[in-house]
């Protein structure tokens, strides 16, 4: 099978969706799904909060998200707008003041979460600072913080009050002539979080802002994400995403990218295929897949790499990928090179030499992309 055959059964149909601006970053339409997280530093703390955004984005994130809590952090957050080398969205809760200071600070966006912003007179007045400061606006829905008046209408936290929150706020901002912006509808439920964006992607053509919030830890928060987001994207329905994870926010752009990866949403660093390993395995999968994870982190371009231990399915992974090692006998495997049995190497001196042989393959596709352009 040709690596370019057509698979009509892997095609996901985005939905249509309003693009807007966050800083140069476009969010909806035909542009790529954006990857965000958050900083959990002290904004005030601008040296730490400026070196976890500069890591992020060198990890891949178009967007990051700080906490705005007070006066303080407004003030730090212009500096720390001023050293990123990415758009900054502004989280806000409780003061509408604060949405003011950072539209002021030159944040790209604010988020600010209806249920605690305060009244619609205050919320025009932040509508204002977006507009006069060229912020866009993400209305954050959370299923933890809804209004009063719908957690007495549906009696607890639900799809249709989420939607309806989502669609009061929505009317806020058209009403004041604002159509910069995104939407959420997030909860810390599946099921729940699920539902609500499989509403509101119905009701509006606005961008959307995927989350599970307060997934959890590294693993349990992963496969959470994994999951919801997942099974959303595959929809069509997402046009940015952000993993909650109580971990490295690193770790958040990481997990966001291997989700968007999956299902050929997005395409950035090498994409290791490997076997779980077992008494067939020719040498270490796991630990050489762990080094080479290590290794390649450096890696942009969007390229294929197959480790597989034995030789029952390794020439045939091999065949899809553009670098492949896989293992035979006598302390060595064999290198195929865009999908073809090239060399045989030995056990003990792989690790280096496929980062060798990716690193070239890598210079090659880039350097393919340039003459294209």
């Amino acid at each position: 099978m040709s690596l370019n055959h057509v698979r009509p059964w892997r095609d996901i149909y985005r939905r249509k969706s309003r693009q807007i601006m966050v800083g140069n970053v476009p969010v909806g339409g035909d542009a790529p799904i954006a990857v965000q997280t958050m900083t959990n530093t002290l904004t005030t703390d601008v040296a730490g909060t400026v070196a976890q955004v500069q890591a992020a984005a060198e990890a891949g994130a178009d967007i990051v998200r700080i906490s705005v809590p007070d006066e303080a952090s407004s003030k730090a957050l212009k500096e720390i707008v001023r050293e990123s080398p990415v758009p900054i969205v502004a989280d806000i809760h409780f003061h509408y003041r604060r949405g003011i200071e950072a539209a002021e600070a030159g944040a790209a966006c604010l988020r600010i979460n209806p249920g605690n912003i305060g009244d619609e007179a205050r919320v025009k007045e932040v509508i204002q600072a977006a507009r006069d400061h060229n912020c866009s606006i993400r209305i954050g829905v959370n299923a933890g913080s809804l209004e009063k008046h719908l957690l007495e209408k549906y009696g607890e936290p639900c799809p249709e009050a989420m939607v309806e929150s989502g669609l009061e706020h929505i009317r806020i901002l058209q009403d004041n002539d604002f159509h910069e912006f995104k939407i959420s509808v997030k909860a810390s439920d599946v099921f729940l979080s699920a539902a609500a964006y499989q509403g509101i992607a119905e009701a509006t053509d606005a961008p959307i802002h995927l989350g599970i919030t307060e997934a959890g830890g590294l693993v349990s928060g992963t496969i959470k994400s994994a999951i919801g987001l997942g099974n959303l994207l595959w929809m069509g329905i997402g046009d940015t995403i952000r993993v909650s994870l109580s971990a490295d926010p690193v770790e958040e752009v990481k997990v966001g990218f291997e989700i968007l990866k999956s299902l050929g949403l997005r395409h950035r660093g090498v994409n290791i295929i490997s076997c779980p390993s077992c008494a067939r395995q020719g040498f270490d999968v796991i630990k050489t897949v762990e080094a080479l994870e290590l290794r390649l982190e450096h890696i942009k371009t969007p390229m294929s790499l197959s480790i597989i231990g034995c030789v029952v399915n390794g020439p045939g992974e091999a065949l899809m990928t553009d670098v492949g090692f896989t293992g035979g006998g006598a302390g060595s495997g064999m290198v195929y090179l865009a999908g073809k049995a090239s060399h045989k190497m030995s056990n003990d001196q792989m690790i280096d030499h496929i980062v060798e042989q990716v690193e070239k393959k890598a210079a090659e596709l880039d350097a393919a992309a340039e003459a294209a352009e």
